[in-house]
């Protein structure tokens, strides 16, 4: 891939740098936080991803403002802003609908694009995005912007292993200079003390949604599944891994689910045919331990770690017992499936039960959410063999356990009337 630069000019008069890039429908892919896309080439798996998700589509990238290429002396990183960049690009390229891949910061911009503009936003696919950024406040963040200020290649480094965690060694620290060359300390200081936030526009959204997640440190599942239950329609399709980096770890998962989700290829769904009829009823259960990522910065990695280890133990110890299949796990929640509603709802009696019991006299309390649902999923093996479960049947399942405090468990009204 070797992209012609090009710069469109923003209402405020800011220089964005874009290339465009292939034949077919037109997918824009936002930038995850400031890396320069024509860096983000050069690395093999980063390319291979846009290769694969670019193959008979238009793929458009772009550098927000303040970073890569585009104008970097600019000191404003509002929402507003960030959506004057996109606008800018798809103008200059005369798009009138078009399909949007956005994760963490570039997610935010997507959603307020989509309100503002829904007729060009055809479809969004928010990959480990979130729906309010205020890392400014967080005393964690506080003293990683500390450290950019006094250290920037300390810091990018720090922020590169977050987002491709330590199995992908190699591959951080091609992020990590990506990072470094694409942008200057105080800018990235800026954008990072910036707080955005688009939960009131999340029942607007009316472009079809996919929200995916794996269960990384920087955008754990219960974040995918908070955006799920706040917009309108939204497909939740939850990955096993905890690597945030959409281009590292299990991809062709993920590109087959974005292939089904567009339907813009002869090929599309190809990958990970059904292996089971559609139509079979299952009751859905999904669980979450409350506040997981906080009690990771309390408490460290491993302690931390230590704690999910034992809520697995005992979340399966239950399935087990009443006849649960487990689907997968997110590192801090699971996904399961049951023939019957009742052994799903005395099942999820019995997670709560045992957690209540264990905190009694724990010093760290765990506290999980429950969400239960049924209907007719559609099972289908991925392109790895492993067995999973999508549909409505199962968005709605997730939406519900989003929805529940620690120690609850909530219920659509046809798992009630099973019951």
């Amino acid at each position: 891939m070797k992209p012609r630069i090009q710069f469109a000019k923003t209402s405020d008069g800011v220089s964005i740098a874009y290339a465009s890039m292939g034949e077919g429908p037109p997918l824009v892919m936002m930038p995850t936080l400031w890396e320069q896309f024509s860096l983000a080439l050069q690395m093999d798996k980063w390319r291979e991803f846009y290769e694969s998700i670019g193959r008979d589509r238009r793929l458009i990238l772009y550098d927000c403002r303040g970073f890569g290429m585009s104008q970097r002396d600019v000191d404003d990183f509002s929402l507003e802003r960030r959506v004057a960049d996109l606008t800018a690009v798809v103008d200059a390229l005369e798009l009138d609908s078009f399909s949007l891949f956005a994760t963490i910061y570039s997610g935010l911009t997507a959603i307020a694009f989509a309100v503002q503009q829904p007729a060009r936003a055809a479809k969004l696919i928010l990959y480990g995005t979130l729906a309010r950024i205020d890392w400014g406040r967080l005393q964690s963040s506080k003293a990683l912007i500390e450290l950019m200020r006094s250290d920037w290649d300390s810091a990018s480094q720090v922020l590169a292993d977050m987002t491709a965690r330590a199995e992908f060694g190699q591959e951080a620290l091609g992020v990590g200079n990506v990072f470094r060359q694409s942008a200057d300390a105080e800018n990235v200081a800026r954008m990072l003390e910036t707080a955005l936030d688009v939960r009131e526009l999340l029942p607007q959204v009316t472009a079809e949604t996919l929200v995916v997640n794996r269960n990384d440190s920087l955008t754990p599942i219960r974040f995918g599944q908070e955006l799920a239950a706040g917009i309108p329609n939204a497909q939740l399709v939850p990955l096993e891994g905890d690597v945030q980096a959409y281009f590292l770890g299990d991809t062709e998962v993920l590109l087959a689910a974005i292939d089904r989700f567009l339907g813009d290829r002869p090929d599309a769904g190809k990958l990970g045919e059904p292996r089971a009829a559609t139509g079979a009823f299952r009751t859905i259960l999904f669980t979450d331990v409350e506040g997981s990522t906080p009690l990771t910065e309390r408490l460290g990695d491993a302690k931390a770690r230590e704690l999910l280890r034992e809520h697995e133990g005992m979340v399966r110890e239950a399935l087990k017992a009443h006849g649960g299949a487990e689907v997968k796990t997110m590192g801090d929640g699971f996904m399961a499936s049951f023939s019957s509603a009742t052994k799903a709802l005395e099942c999820a009696i019995a997670i709560q039960s045992a957690f209540a019991a264990r905190n009694e006299s724990a010093e760290e309390p765990i506290k999980v959410r429950i969400g239960l649902n049924a209907g007719e999923p559609i099972a289908e093996d991925d392109p790895g063999g492993r067995g999973d479960l999508f549909g409505t049947a199962v968005n709605l399942a997730a939406r519900i356990a989003a929805k529940a405090e620690g120690g609850e468990i909530l219920a659509s009204n046809v798992v009630r009337e099973l019951v």
